[in-house]
């Protein structure tokens, strides 16, 4: 699908068929606080629990993880170092503090408090360590986890997210150096890694890889909620140089286009999603077998299968500053459409509503599973410094705000591998069915030989049987008839001899008894040789029968054969049986020891309660509290540093106690100390908590921190805290009483590193707001204390110097116009010396310290008995100046009323030939 209207490829090529890859590859078709505006929002608690997280029911096996979000500022660019080079930056960064500062006007500012401050110095490399590469490990181990870059377009989302870092590998983005993590991790002959790149153009999901797959459908699964893309191109992954090669040829088929806020500005949403498999080792599954080849043991894998996606949303804009018209129009409108469809989503995750309009965009369905689902989701917004886009940077800042607010419930993607177990009993099963068939026909050839030889056997029996009677019947016939006719010869012999019947006939009856003996003889020897065969033959009929019951055996061994297989498949269906009813259980047993957990907890305060009791009754039991103590804040710090993420002050608060954490001030251990106030400087950020601190006598301790210790760290973050009560009316004239501003200043006078001047010139400045206390400040040696930090020459030490004089010039004008000052004569800044400094800055290049020395000049010369001394010091040329040319109109219209309101000056003017 081609664009119009101005819209064109990354590259600026005419077809996205055009590229192709160099190498082939193939294809398959927590306990952080809370961050809230510190004057409009009200503190809330994390949200605990979403009704409609995005479409997706709460698995209650899942692990509570509140999305992150990380704010980047992106440096000026040359045409708003032109256009704005007499404007300040429309934001302020803080982040030591993790805050931010958007001014509303040249006095006014909401402070914002993020996950993590970036600012226009950080590197590519220290983004991808805070920002992603917690959810990268996460999907390591086997988790969902999402990378989202929001912002107005032209400030940097797709630098952050998708830098390819091939002039300068210290550019890589986020997604090259993802990858390079994943591969390092995973093992290339037991896990896989595959890769899908999408683009979302006017509501069309389309294929980066495959530019003619233009509208892939979204798969949702009814069961689980999960969405998938199975239309999209599946890439699998084996080398960094191939996924690099893809990046680049999706990005070349990207759409993009010229317009007034960025040259090229991307016109579509794209998405990457890397599946992680990974399996685990040391489990997998065991095959063993008797001398049958049964199967004892059967142990399906365990597979992880993890979900990295990373978003690189278009940016928003305004269609009257990014000149959009035609095609480009449409564009913008539907980009405008989905992100807010976004937005809604999130206001509603945010605020616990019943109700999640997920389905009005297809950008919403895509991360449903990112906001309120089982994901561990980093977002980070984009900002740019110019006030020409305040609006624009506070839409961004408030999104982030509110997305803060949604809290995810992690779950592992965790499951046996039943297919892998399938395809090894497959495999088994085909082994054993191949041996029996062999086996089998193995017997039956042996039976057909044992036959065919017995057969042999019976028929030689036979023949030779039968020739032997044959023989003998005709040996006897022979010899019978040879008798007879040889008794016949002598019968008729001895006749005739004797001649007498008697006698003849008495030998023919003694010569035929003789003839019968000897046949019988004769017959007797041939039944022995039948016997004999017969014996044979009774032999052969017996190892005939043996045969053939050792055929049936082999048969029956064949049929337990196959009843065995079919009792070994029942066997395998109850243990898959068996391994859901204990995956069941685990989930119940989980559920008990999250109770147990609960119970565990309340036990512990309870506990804690007791012990207290304990310590008021025995004084000797103290100091082992306070170890035990000690050892909670130095556990939530090595949490702080081994996890990336900050402790949450609030619940440290809520558990420990305030007189417990004040009294860790005074600790002899260096670390607790440390830990200690750097716990009450962020208790202190808090209006709610700063009423609390003084009561307790926190303000005290932070005062004697300053007076009893040397060392400088504490100093810094003691003198913030300070500044911070400090902006409190009450906690002011508590701090001059208690001797705090010559503390502060003594702190000034030995301080070497600048953000401690910063932290002392602040808390300074706060107090010369205060009518009240001018004098006393100024007795006390506030003036001059500022007067001594400029030689630090520090542009945000200047800066607070600058504002600390501008609020005391600004209450001694009030005093003077209102007729309540205390002092009739000039000004005590003058007196002090101030007035030298104040001329040689008035025209400053950091803005924020010209603006304020601005402001300063105008309040000075609002008393006319100043006039004097200002036209001395050069301050009239500055005052013309500032009311010609200042780029504020209402510090133009101030210079511009008080030159004309003073005789002093006008006289001069008229002297000086001034035209005015």
């Amino acid at each position: 699908m081609a664009a119009s209207g101005g819209t064109s490829y990354r590259n600026g090529a005419t077809s996205r068929n055009s590229l192709k890859l160099d190498k082939p590859f193939s294809a398959n078709s927590s306990n952080s606080k809370s961050s809230l505006k510190s004057k409009s929002l009200p503190n809330s608690a994390l949200r605990r629990s979403s009704p409609a997280a995005l479409g997706v029911a709460k698995d209650d096996g899942g692990v509570p993880g509140r999305v992150r979000v990380a704010v980047r500022l992106r440096p000026r660019n040359t045409e708003e170092s032109i256009a704005d080079a007499d404007f300040a930056d429309c934001v302020e960064l803080q982040p030591e503090l993790k805050r931010l500062k958007l001014r509303k006007n040249n006095w006014d500012s909401d402070t914002y408090e993020f996950d993590e401050v970036l600012t226009e110095f950080a590197s590519q490399k220290r983004v991808y360590e805070v920002v992603a590469k917690p959810v990268v490990e996460s999907v390591l181990d086997g988790y969902n986890g999402t990378i989202m870059a929001y912002g107005q377009t032209g400030t940097g989302k797709t630098y952050t997210l998708g830098r390819l870092g091939e002039e300068d590998t210290a550019d890589r983005g986020i997604m090259v150096r993802a990858m390079e993590d994943i591969l390092a991790e995973v093992s290339l002959e037991t896990d896989s890694v595959s890769v899908s790149y999408l683009q979302l153009y006017m509501e069309s999901i389309q294929d980066l890889l495959d530019p003619a797959n233009d509208n892939i459908s979204i798969v949702e699964d009814p069961k689980t909620g999960d969405v998938s893309v199975p239309g999209a191109t599946l890439v699998e992954i084996r080398h960094q140089e191939s996924f690099v090669e893809l990046l680049r040829l999706g990005e070349a088929h990207r759409f993009a286009a010229n317009t007034k806020l960025n040259t090229e500005s991307s016109r579509s949403h794209a998405i990457l999603m890397v599946h992680v498999k990974r399996s685990l080792k040391g489990r997998d599954s065991t095959l063993s077998s008797d001398n049958s080849h049964l199967v004892k043991t059967l142990k399906p894998p365990i597979v992880r299968k993890g979900k990295l996606v990373v978003v690189d949303l278009a940016g928003s804009e305004r269609i009257d500053k990014s000149g959009s018209e035609g095609h480009t129009l449409e564009e913008a409108k539907s980009i405008n459409l989905s992100l807010s469809a976004l937005g809604k989503c999130i206001n509603a995750l945010a605020e616990n509503s019943a109700h999640v309009p997920v389905r009005d965009s297809k950008l919403t369905r895509l991360l449903r599973d990112s906001f309120g689902g089982t994901a561990r989701t980093s977002l980070v917004i984009t900002i740019g410094p110019s006030p020409r886009h305040r609006g624009e940077t506070t839409s961004t800042i408030m999104f982030g705000q509110r997305a803060m607010k949604v809290e995810n419930m992690l779950k592992i993607k965790e499951e046996f591998d039943y297919k892998s177990l399938s395809r090894r009993l497959d495999i088994q099963l085909d082994k054993l069915i191949a041996e029996h068939e062999r086996q089998q026909k193995a017997f039956e050839i042996e039976i057909e030989r044992i036959t065919k030889e017995a057969q042999d056997r019976i028929s030689e029996a036979d023949r030779s049987h039968s020739n032997a009677l044959e023989k003998e019947r005709l040996k006897y016939q022979k010899d019978y008839m040879e008798s007879i006719k040889k008794l016949e010869d002598q019968l008729m012999v001895k006749q005739k001899k004797l001649g007498g019947e008697k006698v003849i006939n008495e030998e023919v009856a003694a010569s035929a008894s003789s003839v019968i003996a000897n046949g019988e003889g004769l017959t007797v020897s041939a039944d022995k040789e039948v016997a004999e065969l017969k014996k044979l033959v009774k032999k052969e009929i017996v190892l005939r029968k043996a045969a053939e019951e050792e055929v049936n055996n082999l048969r029956n061994q064949v049929a337990q054969l196959k009843r065995s297989e079919i009792s070994c498949n029942s066997e395998i269906l109850k243990l898959r049986k068996t391994l859901e009813d204990e995956q069941n259980q685990k989930k119940k047993l989980e559920g008990d020891i999250a109770m147990l957990q609960s119970q565990l907890l309340q036990l512990s305060f309870e506990a804690d309660e007791t012990s207290r009791r304990l310590d008021r009754g025995e004084p000797g039991k103290v100091l082992g509290s306070l170890d035990s103590l000690v050892q909670q804040v130095k556990h939530s710090q090595a949490q702080d540093a081994g996890n990336g993420e900050k402790a949450s002050v609030a619940k440290l608060f809520e558990q420990v106690g305030l007189q417990k954490i004040l009294s860790l001030l005074e600790a002899e251990d260096y670390d607790v100390r440390i830990h200690a106030v750097k716990v009450v400087a962020n208790l202190a950020a808090e209006e709610t908590n700063q009423q609390k601190i003084v009561e307790a006598g926190g303000l005290s301790s932070l005062l004697m921190l300053l007076r009893s210790t040397e060392d400088e760290t504490i100093h810094r973050v003691a003198a913030g805290a300070i500044a911070n009560l400090a902006m409190n009316e009450t906690n002011q004239e508590l701090i001059m009483s208690q001797g705090g501003i010559s503390l502060l200043s003594m702190t000034a006078a030995n301080a070497e590193d600048p953000q401690t001047l910063r932290m002392v010139a602040g808390a300074i400045a706060n107090l010369c707001g205060n009518d009240k206390l001018q004098t006393k400040l100024r007795g006390e040696g506030g003036i001059k204390a500022l007067l001594g930090m400029v030689r630090c020459r520090h542009p945000d030490v200047l800066a607070q110097v600058a504002r600390g004089i501008a609020n005391f010039a600004k209450c001694e004008s009030r005093a003077s116009t209102q007729g309540t000052g205390t002092k009739a004569g000039k000004s005590f800044l003058i007196e002090d010396g101030a007035l030298p400094w104040i001329v040689q800055n008035a025209n400053n290049e950091a803005s924020t310290i010209k603006r304020h020395i601005e402001l300063a000049l105008c309040h000075l010369a609002q008393h006319e008995v100043n006039a004097k001394d200002m036209i001395i010091g050069g301050a009239l040329w500055e005052l013309v100046r500032i009311s010609r040319d200042c780029s504020r109109e209402d510090i133009r219209t101030l210079a511009h009323r008080t030159l004309i309101s003073s005789p002093t000056f006008q006289a001069e003017m008229r002297r000086l030939r001034i035209d005015y």
